[in-house]
């Protein structure tokens, strides 16, 4: 592994609780990872434990085969080769984008400085601007800068915390697909810090959901989606609810029963322990829930949010229980009109009813028709 953070601790003084707990995670050369989670959650303190500038209480931290951090020892953050970009660009103002990308090498010799800030201005798209000062350039192109000014040293690890929460939120997005291209194209290894999961689906190769100090899941956005491993995950990612159902074993089938109707799949067998006491709570994404107007369960609209091609329904069944539904928006009903429902489940994910966030019980099965 080329980041190794292992049971890594971090604990402020005068607080009880560590702000970062007992986190292991890893990279690949050349791989983006990225941490998401609710503010206070740690992800901020992780990485600058990782750029050194937090001492550690416990575990480790190695770059590229070298221990950099551990309790009561650690590489000073200039020795360890870490770039950083920060939500706030850090440029300075009274430096054209030369000398701002330029700062960090000023050691080299003038014509190889040269070089390599064109280099680094042409990998991010800004070749030619060179003369030009930050209050020329918008906010997209003061973040490019920032991050050739952090590429051009050639860092080992490239940590960027939060570099796109002062832009629009269409030119996060765009922009967040943009900068995987160029750290990709430069072979770079980053760690990216964000509270945006749009943000965190369209850079990251592998993704983290941090809360309360602790790493609940480290994983590609199609597992964090539809394979959450703590009822947290599930209930941070993405648009869902938690909804009663009992899962019963029949002869060689498994049969949920849920407000929604009844689904069995024939091709799994039930495992020891997957069912005790039977009733658990059922996680049901809104792009689960399918309107058709012959489906004989009818739900409420109590609230909907127009996205565009779609609107975000939350409804609300017979029975009393709440579910949500991405529609397309050619289908404009009114709040308080009954639609017809039912559900397309591909995984079924559930856990334990009022309970804590156990790992789920997922279970594939065949799409109905």
């Amino acid at each position: 592994m080329f980041l190794d953070v292992h049971d890594l601790k971090v604990q402020y003084c005068g607080r009880d609780r560590p702000a970062v707990d007992g986190v292991s995670l890893a990279l690949q050369a050349g791989e983006i990872g990225v941490l998401i989670g609710p503010s206070g959650c740690g992800k901020t303190t992780l990485l600058r434990a990782v750029a050194g500038l937090e001492p550690v209480a416990g575990g480790h931290i190695q770059l590229a085969g070298e221990w950099v951090s551990q309790a009561g020892r650690a590489v000073a953050p200039e020795h360890r080769r870490i770039g950083m970009v920060f939500q706030d660009y850090a440029l300075f103002p009274h430096l054209d984008v030369a000398r701002n990308v330029a700062f960090g090498i000023d050691a080299l010799p003038k014509p190889e400085r040269a070089v390599r800030v064109a280099e680094v201005l042409a990998l991010v798209g800004l070749g030619g601007s060179e003369k030009r000062f930050p209050h020329e350039l918008s906010g997209g192109q003061q973040q490019r800068v920032a991050l050739a000014r952090a590429l051009a040293p050639k860092p080992r690890l490239l940590l960027l915390d939060e570099p796109f929460s002062n832009l629009d939120v269409e030119l996060r997005e765009r922009l967040a697909h943009e900068v995987r291209g160029i750290l990709k194209q430069a072979g770079t290894t980053a760690l990216f810090v964000t509270h945006d999961q749009l943000e965190a689906f369209a850079i990251g190769d592998v993704i983290g959901v941090m809360h309360e100090g602790r790493l609940h899941q480290w994983d590609g956005a199609y597992n964090l989606y539809h394979r959450p491993a703590t009822r947290f995950v599930a209930d941070f990612i993405g648009h869902g609810v938690f909804t009663p159902a009992s899962l019963r074993p029949v002869g060689q089938q498994l049969v949920v029963h849920t407000p929604l109707g009844e689904f069995t799949d024939p091709h799994r067998h039930p495992l020891p322990g997957d069912f005790a006491g039977g009733d658990y709570d059922l996680l049901l994404r809104a792009d689960d829930i399918v309107h058709d107007d012959d489906a004989p369960v009818k739900a409420e609209i109590v609230r909907k949010a127009f996205r565009g091609s779609e609107f975000l329904y939350t409804l609300r069944l017979q029975s009393g229980e709440t579910v949500m539904a991405h529609v397309p928006s050619h289908h404009d009903h009114r709040v308080g009109e009954w639609i017809g429902i039912r559900a397309e489940i591909d995984h079924i994910v559930t856990f334990e009813r009022h309970g804590p966030a156990p790992a789920p019980v997922p279970t594939t099965l065949p799409r109905r028709r």
